[in-house]
């Protein structure tokens, strides 16, 4: 495990089961990592109701939902028939919310000048909280990892303790898998030469698709 060959034969496997996104496909995530791509109010504001929407669901309903909503945005719906769309009253707020201050909050993220800024920044839009901050960031171009419950048993893996396990935590990070986490991108980094953002998303499909069978008996 965790060789250039192991990672490239599951980006391989993902690649040939269409599996190949989140809410871009790899190629569009991997070009996006390469450059910062300032984005407009608009695409910032579709950036956030995608991560807002994903949490709890399979990224083909997410993607499916999330297009339908964000056509509609530009009518200025009201709750109601939003809610139509999509039964839950707390994330449709948020992306409402979002939508209605795209500029405020687009412009607002741009002005932070470090990536510890921005994160924190984006901790604070609504519905985001520390770790679905790091899927946002990552989709808005910046290099980081999004350190979900599938990372951190990787993560787990990789460090060889199995007692961090009881650790594992998708609300509060735990500062030592932290440190398990980070050690096994930068070995993977080195390993396929390519970027940490990149390499969490390919993972993140891995273990959400059970492509990574050590995963299945523990962890």
């Amino acid at each position: 495990m965790f060789t250039k060959k192991w990672f490239l034969d599951l980006e391989k496997s993902l690649r040939e089961l269409g599996l190949d996104s989140d809410d871009r496909s790899f190629d569009e995530i991997k070009e996006n990592l390469s450059g910062l791509k300032k984005l407009t109010p608009f695409e910032f504001a579709s950036a956030v109701s995608y991560v807002i929407l994903a949490g709890g669901f399979s990224q083909k309903t997410a993607k499916k939902i999330h297009q339908i909503i964000m056509e509609k945005m530009p009518e200025s719906p009201r709750l109601e028939e939003l809610l139509k769309i999509f039964n839950n009253k707390n994330k449709i707020k948020a992306i409402m919310k979002v939508w209605y201050n795209r500029e405020k909050f687009c412009n607002g993220y741009y002005k932070c000048k470090s990536l510890d800024d921005k994160l924190k920044y984006l901790e604070n839009l609504p519905h985001i909280g520390k770790i679905t901050a790091h899927h946002l960031a990552r989709n808005l171009g910046e290099n980081v990892v999004k350190y979900d419950v599938w990372i951190q048993r990787l993560g787990v893996l990789y460090g060889g303790n199995p007692a961090f396990a009881q650790k594992i935590n998708n609300g509060k990070l735990d500062s030592e898998i932290k440190k398990c986490c980070d050690d096994m991108f930068e070995h993977l980094e080195q390993e396929t030469n390519l970027s940490r953002g990149y390499i969490d998303v390919v993972l993140w499909k891995a273990c959400q698709n059970h492509l990574i069978k050590e995963l299945k008996n523990g962890c």
